[in-house]
Parts: structure tokens; C-alpha cells; sequence
């Protein structure tokens, strides 16, 4: 009896420890999976949301971002379910401070994950002066953004998963700095070579993201050889839509539409923005439409659109009346829905306000496109997070994150201008 009980625990015990290591390499596994999950994987993948994001609080990039600043940024963002940022300018303290800010996080908080776009970007000769040149590129200073990127993406592999090779610089309406596909086509051929010699990890993905003209979907123009051999050498198409600025430069799906003299205001707005949402996805269908003609497949995902709250230039009272915080409510949830029903990541523009952007304009729409004000503050579109609670014990400059107008929905709608009629 004795030995037959010593030998069943014997079996128990061994079941015991097959189960334990079953339960461990279980473990190992989603942690493995966890820290080699692939640009593939996250893109088009609803439970990989992303967002734009620059976490500049002051009115110059001299003061750039610390890394205490950028962990309570990415523990706003991570609390409301993002998992992937697009940033820029890797030459900046900025996009260093960020992998490393990450790099902390996963260290301190075994759950946090967070996974980056980084943003290279790219300038022709003599860019931001009287007389660029269009044809040829800033080589010495692309080489060293190009070489600090990789370095990035080398020191931080589990972090970085994309590479973008230039933002907005094939759009000719970047009059400063923009250049021929054949520029960005050159750096692309040059970090998948990378890739295929095992100096830069064979999973990330390389793109540009650009406007959508920029991808074909626009002006035949831009219907250039050197922009098909682009489209097939990137992993997949990275597109800019702004209905927003359109509501000035091609306004007429804003307010080239009669109004019915019984229709309400809100009603005027709501279908304004529905407008505005279906402009920016006949854009990206219209680089999609593009990109079939050539032949090729290739995943397409938006790398920016968004929507700002305050404008004293041409999106304000004496312009389109396009900035509040009630349009950028409707029109994030338009866009979003569109994304999660299609499988197609849209990295919302943006995060936070950031005021550099429009620096000897405090009041400038270019400063405003964010779902945080700069101090912290929850923004229309997010007062139902704070709701819920998401924000409890984290904020800015160790504020918590409270909502915009002090939670009253009657004061935020007073700032709400509805777009003007047209005659007919």
C-alpha cells in the first residue's frame, strides 16, 4: 500500500511538473510573441489602435520633451487603448526619448505595450530657403536622419516596427522642401537592402507617408515611373487626408450643398462632417484605385487625418467655421469606424496640441489637432473616457486629466459654428 501510494505521487508530482512546464513555456511563448510581433501583425489589427503623436509643450522644439514628460503622455494614450505612435524628425531628442521612455515602461509595468512608427525626415537642396531645388536632395542631412533612424530601430527592435521615409515630401504644395519620388524611392531601395543583408530587422516595414496626390490618387502629375517603383519597393502605402484644410482649399463638399430651409443646425453640422469623413475615404480609395491599375498589391493604411478645435485663420468665425470640438468629436468617430470596420489603421492626427507649429499664433488651427490640449485636458471627443475613469491618478505635469469647459456640454457647444449656407 505504502509503495503504491509512493508511486502515485510519484505520477501526481510528474504531473504536476509537465503541467508547470507546459504552463511555463505557455507563458514564454506570449511573452516571445509579445516582444517579435510584426508590423504585419499590428497594421489593420483593431487591437492595435494608433495615433500621431509629438509631445511638445512649449512654443519651440528648443525644449524638447524629457523622458518623465513623455512617460506621462504614454500613460495617457496607453490608458485609452493606443498600442502604436507615428513620430518624427529622428535627428530630435524627441524620437530617442520616446523608444526610451517605452523602453521604461515595459520595465516598471509588465503589461504596457507600446510599438512605434518612426518618421525620417527628408528635405530637398536648399530646402526652407528662398530658392530650394526640387530635383536634388539635402544629402548630408538626410544621410543623417537615414543613419539615425536605423541606429533607433537597431537599439530598440521590439519597439520600432516601421520606418517612414519622408512626411508629406512628394506633395508639391510643400513648397519648401519637397522632392522627386526618386528621393524617397533611393532611401527606401536603401533600408530594404538592409533588411535583406540582416543589418536592420527583416520584419519592419518600410513606407513614406505622404499625401494622397503624393501616391498617385491626385493630379496625374505625380504619375511618375519613379513613384510605381516606389509603391512596389515599400512594405505598404502610408496616406495623408486632410477634409479638413479642404473645407478652405476645395470647399465644395463643405458648403457647395443646398440647405433645406427646416434643416437644424446640428443636423447641417452632422451632415457637413459625414461629407468631410467621406471625402477623406474617396482618397484613400483613390490610392487604392491607383495602386490596382499598376497591377500591384500592397496594404494601404492612413498614416494621418484629424480634425482641429480652435482656428483664427481660415477655418474659424470669419472662415469655413470648421474648428470646434464638436465637428472633431464627429468626425474622429466617422473615421474611426471606418477604420475598424475595414481592417485599416489610421494613425489620427494627433495626440496633444502642440504649439510650435504655429508659434506667432497661439490661436492658429495648426496648433490645435489634438484630443489633449497641451495642459492635459480631455477634449470633447474623449469627456467619455474621463467618465469612465480611465484617467484616474494620471495627467500632465502631474494634473489630472480633467475634461475642456469644465465638463459642460451647453458652454462647449457655444463655440460650435455651424458652416455657412450658399444661394441657390
Amino acid at each position: 500500500m505504502f509503495l503504491l501510494l509512493k508511486m502515485s505521487n510519484i505520477k501526481a508530482l510528474t504531473i504536476i511538473i509537465i503541467s508547470l512546464m507546459s504552463c511555463s513555456c505557455s507563458k514564454n511563448n506570449v511573452g516571445s510573441k509579445k516582444m517579435n510581433i510584426t508590423a504585419k501583425e499590428i497594421l489593420g489589427n483593431n487591437n492595435y489602435p494608433a495615433i500621431s503623436y509629438g509631445g511638445y509643450r512649449k512654443a519651440t522644439r528648443d525644449f524638447q520633451p524629457t523622458v518623465d514628460e513623455i512617460k506621462e503622455d504614454l500613460e495617457i494614450l496607453s490608458a485609452i487603448g493606443y498600442r502604436i505612435l507615428r513620430t518624427y524628425n529622428v535627428h530630435f531628442a524627441h524620437s530617442s526619448n520616446l523608444l526610451k521612455a517605452i523602453d521604461e515602461l515595459k520595465v516598471e509595468k509588465k503589461d504596457f505595450e507600446m510599438y512605434v512608427m518612426l518618421g525620417i525626415w527628408i528635405d530637398c537642396k536648399d530646402a526652407w530657403t528662398p530658392n530650394p531645388d526640387h530635383k536634388q536632395e539635402d544629402v548630408q542631412k538626410n544621410t543623417l536622419e537615414v543613419n539615425e533612424a536605423v541606429r533607433l530601430a537597431n537599439k530598440y527592435p521590439e519597439i520600432v516596427k516601421i520606418l517612414a521615409v519622408g512626411n508629406e515630401a512628394m506633395v508639391h504644395w510643400a513648397t519648401t522642401y519637397f522632392v522627386e519620388p526618386k528621393v524617397i524611392l533611393k532611401w527606401v531601395n536603401y533600408l530594404q537592402h538592409l533588411k535583406s543583408s540582416n543589418k536592420l530587422d527583416k520584419d519592419i516595414w518600410i513606407t513614406s507617408s505622404d499625401n494622397f496626390a503624393s501616391w498617385g490618387g491626385g493630379d496625374k502629375v505625380y504619375h511618375k515611373k519613379e513613384l510605381n517603383e516606389l509603391i512596389r519597393a515599400v512594405d505598404y502605402i502610408s496616406v495623408h487626408t486632410y477634409p479638413f484644410h479642404d473645407t478652405y482649399y476645395n470647399p465644395g463638399f463643405w458648403t457647395g450643398v443646398k440647405v433645406e430651409a427646416h434643416t437644424s443646425n446640428d443636423d447641417r453640422i452632422k451632415k457637413a462632417i459625414l461629407r468631410s469623413s467621406d471625402y477623406a475615404i474617396n482618397q484613400f480609395e483613390s490610392v487604392k484605385k491607383y495602386v490596382q491599375s499598376l497591377g500591384i498589391t500592397k496594404p494601404i493604411h492612413v498614416g494621418e487625418t484629424g480634425w482641429a478645435t480652435i482656428s483664427s485663420d481660415y477655418y474659424g468665425q470669419n472662415g469655413t467655421r470648421a474648428a470646434d470640438e464638436y465637428k472633431q468629436f464627429l468626425y474622429y468617430n466617422n473615421m474611426m469606424n471606418y477604420g475598424r470596420k475595414n481592417n485599416i489603421s489610421i494613425f489620427y492626427f494627433s495626440a496633444f496640441d502642440e504649439p510650435w507649429k504655429d508659434f506667432n499664433n497661439p490661436n492658429g488651427s495648426e496648433n490645435h489637432f489634438g484630443l489633449f490640449t497641451v495642459d492635459g485636458k480631455a477634449k470633447y471627443v474623449m469627456w467619455e473616457n474621463v467618465k469612465k475613469g480611465l484617467f484616474n491618478g494620471i495627467g500632465r505635469n502631474n494634473k489630472e486629466v480633467i475634461k475642456t469647459y469644465s465638463g459642460d456640454r451647453k458652454n462647449m457647444m457655444i463655440d460650435v459654428l455651424t458652416p455657412n449656407k450658399i444661394n441657390k
